[in-house]
């Protein structure tokens, strides 16, 4: 029988949320960030070899987000794994030519298909699993929760709260799973 030491944390997860939500606020940013700040709060927030989820779909993209992600310096950012369901703008692909990312699990690679078949023959690129769509959502609960998420909306209030438009059906799961398990959620908004 294991027994519970006084030394072992219960809450490393939301140790390691906090302290990055205060390295950020000793940085000055806040829950509003200007877009001209967005890569040095990505390159703030996420930890190398942390799992990043993209929102994306064949309706909406984390468009900005992600072109932000592929901009950073891969000496402050690198060995991420990237979770999504459709690989679908070159900024998707981006982030693996330039040693951002290593590993990515998703469901579609769509126009970005030849790019993604490439980098695998260089080695340049691992794949954890194909996946159908309910499958890779319901993986977000379980065994590949992002440490981070970016997602996209149509508005936001000074709280957080987020008004995903007509289109939400990828948002929910996506924010609930990261932020349940003390991930960092970060939007773009109009």
């Amino acid at each position: 029988m294991n027994h519970v030491t006084a030394n072992q944390a219960w809450n490393t997860q939301k140790v390691k949320r906090q302290n990055k939500l205060d390295f950020a606020k000793q940085k000055g940013f806040s829950k509003q960030v200007n877009a001209q700040q967005a890569r040095e709060l990505l390159e703030t927030v996420i930890s190398c070899g942390d799992r990043v989820c993209i929102e994306g779909n064949n309706q909406k993209q984390a468009d900005f987000l992600s072109k932000t992600l592929s901009q950073c310096d891969p000496e402050k950012l690198n060995d991420l794994h990237i979770l999504q369901s459709v690989l679908a703008i070159p900024s998707h692909i981006d982030v693996f030519e330039k040693g951002i990312a290593s590993k990515v699990d998703f469901s579609f690679a769509g126009p970005q298909s030849l790019r993604l078949a490439q980098l695998v023959q260089q080695q340049k690129i691992s794949i954890g699993s194909i996946h159908t769509y309910l499958e890779l959502y319901g993986r977000y609960f379980i065994d590949l929760t992002p440490n981070v998420c970016l997602v996209t909306a149509h508005s936001a209030d000074p709280y957080g709260n987020l008004y995903t438009g007509p289109n939400t059906e990828d948002t929910p799961p996506i924010v609930e799973a990261t932020a349940f398990k003390s991930g960092i959620v970060i939007a773009q908004v109009n």
